[in-house]
């Protein structure tokens, strides 16, 4: 029978920064950039993802782009002050990588919308067909564009975040979505036109 090692506690992100904050403050925990690593992936890595996976609609794709942000993260994560930094971090370089790998790619979609399956998530209310259309729809969108749409409509974020995140203009911020849903608009009422 082996002795007892003494194992560091478990400490919160919170408590990491915060030890970050004030070296001379000694605690009990495990390296810090090690918990905190873990706590901010196990935290966020649904929000990575799903982020990834509506912008380039491919399972793959997703999963490539969510595990190049993390091992960025990782090096980066003595850097960034505190949890909420983290978390919009993640947003701004996610969008990025996701923006990149959609023009290194050049092609629009590789697999059908129809062919993949959601990833696990609460079950939507409404019209499943009109969801599956309004998706490919705003799949016809620029990168950029698609990028605000998502971040708007998906992440729920206010126009100035979006500005913040993707380093660009309020007012270019507020074009693109007044811009995009003009589109979208004119897309769906061409749809239905076709049907009648």
């Amino acid at each position: 029978m082996r002795p007892a090692v003494p194992v560091a506690p478990y400490c919160s992100l919170e408590m990491l920064t915060e030890a970050k904050a004030e070296p001379q403050a000694k605690t009990a925990c495990k390296p810090v950039s090690e918990i905190a690593f873990a706590e901010a992936l196990r935290a966020n890595q649904s929000m990575v993802f799903s982020l990834a996976y509506h912008f380039l609609r491919d399972r793959g794709a997703a999963e490539e782009v969510a595990q190049d942000v993390f091992m960025q993260l990782y090096r980066k994560l003595d850097e960034l002050a505190s949890p909420r930094h983290v978390v919009f971090w993640l947003r701004k370089t996610t969008s990025h990588r996701c923006i990149d790998y959609a023009r290194r790619r050049g092609a629009q979609s590789t697999i059908a919308l129809e062919e993949t399956r959601e990833p696990s998530a609460a079950q939507q209310r409404g019209d499943p067909l009109l969801n599956r259309r309004l998706r490919q729809l705003l799949a016809t969108l620029a990168e950029k564009p698609r990028m605000v749409m998502i971040l708007r409509y998906q992440e729920d974020l206010t126009p100035d975040e979006i500005a913040e995140l993707l380093e660009m203009p309020v007012r270019t911020v507020k074009s693109h979505l007044h811009r995009s849903l003009a589109i979208l608009r004119e897309k769906i009422e061409r749809s239905i036109g076709d049907i009648r």
